[in-house]
């Protein structure tokens, strides 16, 4: 049986922190769709103080961004974005479009329809979130998006160049300065200045998520993405070292995201929060790292591969890093995950910054029931239907009055039924149809 030897904060306190993020989302929302352009300036100054003539970059404000970034990291942003752009159209070549004469004179099919306009919201706050643009911007490019607006809050009074050289290598049609839940609702909802778009997509804070949430169904999201959760799922042949670093590399990305350590080794769990102490010495982001580890971290102590297996699947956590002997039984066998990291030599910030794969992911046990983003979270499966015949016209028709009238839907009975002495002729039962 599982047992916890650290444990972070419990559901009833997690529930009331959300309970207040809840309410002053709510009160953000509010004021933007009332006030628009005037309570985003009001927003943006108070929490970021920022209140520039214009939130929106010129072609001239872009250019003198990007000639402060540095050649070297220029070349490395469009070495991620090469990557991130290689497997979005590998993705995307796997959805087609399909048609198919299901009975003779009956034609259905699908189209893979991009979403017009998205919203890509890029975090900013202590860390500048450069490998967002090219997660959500990159990949909302290659699956043909209209029009891609890209925001990011202000970094040292102004624009972060590095950013903005993504956003705009990435693709994106609008760039805009401005930060946290106020950005959110001014691409959903639009203002003055910021025409709404119709989905939004990108990591955040825990106020960025609610807003998404909030304002799902007003626009399309991705997912909810709050913030970052590890989970190191380790036996025996896994070492300390690299468990604590694991867990602690991703703590750092804020105080209330989860690191959690999952074992089938005592030694080796003791080890791990050792090593953690250890690190949390000299780690030059420990202040924040530690916060989230005292409060946020647990580890779980196991009593078989199995019991591992269904542990992680309860957590459903957003990135799983697997350090056992055969992390292949685990791609095999797990279902709940936002990303799975799988051996010693892969490790999550690859997936954060570089390697490809989309690192906007499910948090808060959402792996449960989707994935992360992609290039086909950009594209609307959309039906079609066709009929050619009289014959097939009349054939469905007598199949669907009936169906109707098993329901009580006698307008849609008749929908049918005028179909079938329009195009049935002498080879339809009539009374059949009209059952």
């Amino acid at each position: 049986m599982a047992r916890y030897l650290k444990q972070g904060k419990d559901a009833e306190e997690v529930a009331q922190d959300d309970a207040k993020t809840r309410q002053t989302v709510e009160g953000i929302l509010s004021d933007v769709e009332q006030r628009g352009d005037a309570a985003v300036r009001e927003l943006s100054a108070k929490f970021d103080n920022w209140s520039p003539d214009a939130f929106r970059l010129s072609d001239r404000e872009i250019e003198s961004a990007m000639s402060k970034v540095a050649k070297r990291d220029l070349e490395d942003i469009k070495f991620a974005q090469a990557q991130v752009k290689n497997f979005a159209e590998k993705q995307k070549a796997c959805l087609q479009d399909l048609e198919v004469e299901t009975m003779p004179g009956v034609v259905l099919g699908h189209r893979n329809i991009p979403v017009n306009s998205v919203g890509c919201y890029v975090p900013g706050g202590k860390y500048p979130m450069v490998a967002s643009a090219h997660m959500s911007v990159v990949t909302a490019k290659v699956a043909g998006v209209k029009r891609i607006v890209a925001s990011a809050p202000p970094q040292d009074g102004g624009p972060h160049p590095a950013i903005v050289a993504a956003m705009h290598l990435g693709g994106a049609d609008e760039i805009l300065v401005l930060g946290g839940v106020q950005a959110v609702a001014a691409m959903a909802l639009g203002t003055e200045t910021v025409a709404p778009v119709d989905m939004l997509v990108g990591p955040g804070n825990m106020f960025v998520a609610e807003a998404k949430r909030q304002l799902y169904g007003r626009v399309g999201i991705d997912l909810f993405a709050g913030p970052t959760e590890t989970l190191i799922v380790a036996d025996d042949t896994a070492d300390g070292e690299l468990c604590a670093t694991d867990l602690l590399g991703q703590a750092e990305h804020g105080p209330t995201s989860p690191a959690v350590l999952i074992t089938t080794s005592e030694a080796l769990a003791k080890d791990t929060l050792a090593e953690v102490d250890r690190l949390l010495d000299i780690l030059p982001t420990a202040d924040i790292a530690r916060g989230a580890w005292e409060t946020y971290g647990a580890v779980i102590l196991c009593d078989s591969v199995d019991e591992m297996v269904a542990e992680a699947d309860r957590l459903a956590y957003e990135h799983v890093t697997i350090l056992t002997e055969n992390p292949d039984y685990f791609l095999d066998n797990m279902t709940n995950y936002g990303a799975l990291f799988l051996g010693a030599r892969t490790t999550v910030s690859y997936g954060d910054k570089v390697i490809g794969t989309n690192h906007t992911l499910p948090t808060k046990r959402a792996a449960r029931y989707t994935g992360g983003l992609w290039v086909g979270k950009f594209m609307k499966t959309c039906t079609y239907q066709k009929v050619l015949t009289d014959e097939a016209s009349a054939e469905i028709g007598a199949y669907c009055s009936r169906l109707c009238m098993l329901e009580g839907f006698a307008g849609h009975a008749e929908q049918a039924n005028v179909r079938v002495r329009r195009y049935g002729g002498r080879n339809v039962d009539y009374a059949a149809a009209a059952d």
